[in-house]
């Protein structure tokens, strides 16, 4: 058997299953009584630049509920919890916090590099190649191309949600 074998590294969020988290979140909100009178406003920018969730509530204490039960639903949902950035705190008016978290998706061709080094680090005989947003992973052993997808899943470096797909 001369055939190599390939898959693709990608890096995407399920906007559906996204929107279904953030609904649910909104629901428990409602439901819960320590949220009662509170005003809890979460707002998905989806733009073509700018990806983007808007949280705003009564204070500190809040965020970090809403929080804690937004990443409960990702989780429920299989998403990847690297698929939220850094959040930016800052106060809004009437007193409230607004945190701004960007979306992670795409793989840059900083990481995309930094994933390149690490494979070829690990497993010589494993080809990749990038072909824009992400990258192509070729192998005669199909042992090796899964060792890579475990590798990849394990590893600290990688701070972006991976995805495999085009396995043939």
């Amino acid at each position: 058997m001369a055939s190599d074998h390939s898959f693709d590294i990608v890096s995407e969020i399920d906007q559906q299953e996204l929107t279904n988290a953030l609904d649910q979140t909104r629901k428990e909100i409602l439901a819960r009584y320590d949220f009662k009178g509170v005003s809890v406003e979460i707002e998905h920018k989806n733009d073509k630049d700018k990806k983007e969730l808007v949280i705003t509530t009564a204070d500190e204490y809040k965020l970090k509920a809403v929080m804690d039960m937004l990443q409960g639903k990702l989780l429920k949902r299989e998403l990847d919890l690297k698929i939220l950035g850094t959040p930016k705190n800052e106060p809004a008016s009437g007193g409230q916090v607004r945190s701004t978290i960007p979306l992670v998706a795409g793989v840059s061709s900083e990481k995309a590099k930094s994933i390149n080094k690490l494979i070829r680090d690990t497993y010589p005989k494993v080809k990749t190649q990038i072909q824009g947003e992400e990258i192509r992973v070729t192998s005669a052993s199909i042992d090796d191309l899964q060792a890579t997808m475990a590798l990849l899943k394990s590893s600290d470096q990688i701070d972006i949600p991976l995805q495999f797909t085009n396995y043939r």
